[in-house]
């Protein structure tokens, strides 16, 4: 076995989070953005991280995605650890361990919907025809079928955040995160993409993390992780709770921060 290569466990939990710093430059002088994060998740179900601009949600995202390394702590994922990879191995297990969506739908506009999401397929030197069978299987599950041959210009905004969200997943990761995805999105739109967020999580029994700081997205989910200056310090248990309650308790939370 490579001594280099990632960590697996079976039993671990499927996000853990102990200790994370990360720090920026800005001016010559050091930024701190995290600031020992801690958070672990053990079951499957759609969960939020909440806090405002500047909190450190993103950063967070970031580093759970392999998109950047910790400066000091321990990312594990699926029993991958995540901040121990090398390059290589950090985009192999982007292409394969997780799923990302972001505000930006990132879709190719030379290409069809069903190219768009076989992409990483493409990439990755898949078979054709499997990749052609299950982004069509994709799209047909999140209400795409009609608009597999539609380029992205032909398609609405929630439409085209579905292809970003369908190619995600074509590789079936255990987990999937979505960075403010119903940015760019009416609020139409957007209670469709929670709610169809909510339920691939529970489809396929799978964990997906979305970063926002709306109360009505975050309602949406089992529990929010309260983020504030570049600490997990809270969570919110969403029971019982609306887009307002969710606000109320958010708030409540700051306050007693």
């Amino acid at each position: 076995m490579n001594s280099s290569a990632p960590v697996q466990s079976q039993s671990a939990p499927i996000l853990s989070v102990k200790g994370v710093t990360k720090r920026y430059v800005a001016g010559g002088n050091p930024v701190p953005a995290l600031r020992g994060v801690d958070l672990q998740i053990d079951e499957p179900g759609f969960y939020a991280i909440m806090g405002q601009s500047g909190s450190g949600k993103t950063t967070l995202l970031h580093l759970l995605a392999a998109l950047d390394r910790p400066d000091e702590g321990q990312i594990h994922i699926a029993g991958t650890s995540v901040h121990s990879m090398d390059e290589r191995q950090a985009t192999q297990f982007r292409r394969r361990g997780i799923g990302i969506v972001f505000q930006q739908f990132n879709l190719i506009s030379s290409l069809t919907a069903q190219e768009n999401v076989e992409l990483p397929g493409m990439l990755a030197g898949e078979p054709a025809g499997a990749m052609r069978a299950r982004s069509a299987e994709l799209l047909e599950r999140l209400g795409l079928g009609d608009r597999l041959d539609h380029r992205p210009d032909a398609l609405s905004g929630g439409e085209q955040q579905r292809v970003a969200i369908a190619r995600a997943l074509l590789f079936a990761p255990p987990v999937l995160y979505a960075d403010e995805p119903t940015g760019n999105l009416d609020s139409a739109s957007s209670r469709r993409l929670w709610g169809l967020l909510g339920e691939i999580a529970a489809e396929r029994s799978m964990l997906v993390v979305m970063v926002t700081h709306e109360p009505a997205a975050a309602a949406n989910c089992k529990r929010i992780f309260v983020i504030r200056d570049g600490r997990v310090f809270t969570h919110i248990d969403t029971e019982g709770l609306d887009a307002a309650g969710v606000a109320a308790r958010y708030q409540q939370c700051i306050r007693e921060a």
